[in-house]
């Protein structure tokens, strides 16, 4: 695992042990996921179900200011800020040891421009946590949320203030773009 492009461009990630509940990106996943999203990646990112941190890193790394990883179980927590120190960016970035409803619906007091949503795949994770942000009450008004899920997945076009910009199939992952629907102000 491996941070891909921009300031952190080849540093080494550390990886999560076999024992736990954690499934990386595949480079060849990631790379095509941020290729498909270079040129919105700014302000604050938000990485749900973070697991190692690499997509908020990687983030980060492409320009991105501030990065919130959330993860609920304590080891991945102790592995992110691992990573965050060999990336160096611990002053950019925060760990919430929290469960990702419990963030958005209650702690969360940020808005973001972007939010990776990539949970265990097929737990029905993704489709809650489209649900609670698709309230738009941590989205900032162009913000992006890009989920990942294994491609047999049905996922909505719509959830909330939430719209479906572009869906991609790599083998058996499916990366989906959602953006934010501005509302008349």
């Amino acid at each position: 695992m491996r941070i891909i492009s921009g300031s952190a461009r080849g540093a080494k990630l550390n990886v999560p042990s076999s024992d736990m509940p954690v499934r990386p990106t595949t480079d060849r996943v990631k790379e095509a996921l941020f290729s498909a999203i270079q040129f919105d990646i700014h302000g604050r990112v938000l990485d749900l179900f973070a697991g190692t941190g690499q997509l908020g890193l990687e983030a980060l790394s492409r320009g991105a200011d501030f990065a919130v990883f959330c993860d609920h179980d304590a080891r991945c927590a102790a592995l992110i800020r691992a990573n965050i120190l060999k990336v160096r960016c611990q002053d950019r970035s925060r760990v919430e040891l929290t469960d990702y409803k419990r963030y958005i619906l209650r702690t969360c007091t940020d808005r973001f421009d972007m939010v990776f949503v990539d949970p265990p795949y097929n737990t029905g994770l993704s489709d809650k946590a489209l649900e609670y942000l698709g309230r738009g009450a941590i989205l900032s008004r162009d913000a992006l949320v890009v989920v990942e899920c294994a491609s047999e997945e049905k996922k909505p076009d719509e959830v909330g203030v939430l719209r479906l910009r572009k869906r991609y199939r790599y083998s058996n992952v499916s990366v989906l773009v959602y953006e934010r629907c501005v509302e008349d102000e």
